[in-house]
């Protein structure tokens, strides 16, 4: 028998913007419960900004905290603007069950929401993450990226 140590490598790649939340749902399934929460991404020009809807499960605690916080403003529907990050996004396709797109096929990214850096209710802060963790999660997507 030989003795080595088998390490793993791993590639990341994260999306980190601005956007709206919207669904903060916990979700049940068969052995356990995750949270989810869908986030409407800005981007393009401000005089014509496109949105891009991002699936996420709620991977970090912090995030999973933060916006359980504003989960009665996301229900009323509220303008919830988030600053985030997602790993690991892939597509995936539904059908549309309502409304003027019944019956098409449409496609949403899935990701995993690692972190939230702040939220705003209707223009105001109502939440910022703790600079040390803002730092941590930086240091270590620059370590990966090295």
């Amino acid at each position: 028998m030989s003795n080595y140590k088998t390490e793993s490598s791993y590639f990341d790649l994260h999306t980190v913007g601005i956007g709206y939340a919207n669904r903060l749902r916990e979700v049940k399934a068969r052995n356990a419960s995750f949270w989810a929460v869908d986030i409407a991404a800005l981007h393009g020009s401000s005089d014509n900004v496109q949105y891009t809807r991002f699936d996420c499960r709620i991977s970090g605690k912090d995030a999973q905290a933060a916006l359980k916080l504003v989960k009665p403003q996301i229900d009323a529907k509220q303008k919830v603007l988030v600053g985030f990050k997602i790993s690991d996004i892939y597509p995936e396709t539904f059908v549309y069950e309502k409304g003027d797109k019944a019956g098409q096929t449409g496609v949403v990214l899935k990701g995993r929401l690692l972190s939230v850096a702040w939220i705003k209710v209707d223009g105001s802060t109502v939440y910022t993450a703790p600079k040390d963790k803002q730092a941590d999660s930086e240091a270590e997507a620059l370590r990966q990226a090295a």
